[in-house]
């Protein structure tokens, strides 16, 4: 469908909306859309006929930054995509370098360990924001502060990494910024000592709280063939129940080294596939992570035990020129495949084209056909069980 054909179907579902309908605009001011999102609404009273998102509130010009810069120098810019897991959006970028350069082999072990203890802790502070506000999407309050209280012992961790709290730019291509400081590892252990029982007081009390679990269970069902089809990943597309998680079916980085399960939707207290499904994926996803930084920091304190001679940066390819080719590299991210397509032309340090696959985008597409025939709360309901970033919705 080109774009003069999108629009005149949008302007004919508003204009053929029945008198008594209603045409409201939710976004992008509104505190549930997460971010400058415009949601459109043909209503029935309560009731939402249709749905119609709107972007471009947030455009991130990433495709046309990454056409002007070098491969190294777009680092930055992956970040400020999905900015709240900012470190899985960088480790694909690089990957994807490294792999057409060839170097991807060369890697040290502890270099890798070091990528996948980082994404794993980024991974459960970004649940922990799409819990808490989801919590306060649906009125319960405590939740929220408490997940941004643990969020916090891990923002000041990566901060102690890198020197930022949020856009890192630590995972560089061929190596990283700098070494883990000393200490790191007995810090990451403490954290998760620190956690554990933190997350079962969690899911005391939003979990299994009934009134969470009634705005939640049997609203916003995705079936699985609507899901593969709008192109939907991660916990979205697990909520619904397939076992699809890129970290096991491609087994990049130190993955395959790495014990841990992938949380499906079982339609615990509803149907599969429900928003109550989505929410505990993320749930059960922080525990997983939490086992993959137990393995890191084990082997990253044992067998891939830091030494004077090691430099984070020894393999960093002075300068990075692949050969022609077209190449695509996805990785696992916080919310689903976030994926890098480059266009190398074999002769400068500056890739030809680079077209970036926003999880978000998918998802949200699906929002649409979710919301027919639902209440206007429980669409509330099903936009933040998405868990969208506009940063990469309008990259």
């Amino acid at each position: 469908m080109t774009h003069n054909e999108a629009f005149d179907l949008y302007q004919q579902k508003i204009a053929t909306a029945a008198t008594q309908d209603m045409v409201l605009n939710m976004g992008p001011q509104h505190p549930s859309t997460h971010g400058v999102l415009r949601l459109e609404l043909i209503t029935d009273g309560e009731i939402v006929k249709e749905a119609i998102p709107h972007l471009g509130y947030l455009h991130r010009c990433f495709e046309k930054h990454a056409e002007a810069l070098t491969y190294q120098q777009t680092i930055p810019f992956t970040d400020r995509m999905d900015y709240l897991a900012s470190m899985n959006n960088s480790h694909a970028w690089v990957m994807g370098v490294e792999r057409m350069l060839g170097i991807d082999q060369d890697i040290p072990k502890r270099i890798e360990y070091i990528r996948v203890l980082v994404c794993e802790l980024n991974r459960i502070a970004s649940h922990l924001i799409a819990i808490g506000t989801y919590g306060i999407d649906i009125g319960a309050f405590t939740p929220f502060l408490w997940c941004f209280r643990d969020r916090e012992h891990i923002m000041g961790m990566l901060e102690w990494a890198s020197g930022s709290r949020l856009l890192y730019n630590y995972i560089w291509i061929g190596g990283l910024f700098y070494d883990l400081p000393v200490g790191f590892e007995e810090r990451c252990a403490e954290f998760v000592t620190y956690f554990k029982p933190k997350l079962k007081e969690l899911n005391e009390l939003l979990t299994d709280n009934q009134i969470f679990i009634k705005r939640t269970a049997n609203v916003g069902i995705l079936p699985l063939d609507v899901a593969i089809n709008y192109g939907c990943s991660g916990p979205v597309l697990r909520g619904s129940g397939v076992k699809w998680d890129l970290r096991r079916i491609d087994n990049y980085s130190a993955y395959p080294e790495l014990d841990f399960e992938i949380p499906i939707g079982k339609g615990e207290m509803g149907t599969v596939g429900d928003c109550w499904d989505r929410y505990k994926v993320r749930v059960d996803e922080i525990t997983e992570s939490l086992k993959m930084i137990e393995q890191c920091v084990e082997r990253l304190q044992k067998d891939l035990k830091r030494t004077t001679d090691f430099d984070p940066r020894a393999k960093m390819p002075r300068k990075i020129t692949p050969k022609a080719q077209d190449y695509y590299m996805r990785s696992e991210g916080a919310r689903g495949e976030v994926g890098f397509y480059f266009m190398a032309d074999g002769k400068t340090e500056i890739p030809f084209r680079v077209k970036a696959r926003g999880p978000s985008f998918n998802n949200l597409s699906v929002i649409s056909e979710l919301s027919k025939g639902v209440m206007i709360a429980d669409l509330i309901a099903i936009l933040g069980s998405i868990d969208i970033v506009l940063g990469e919705v309008d990259r």
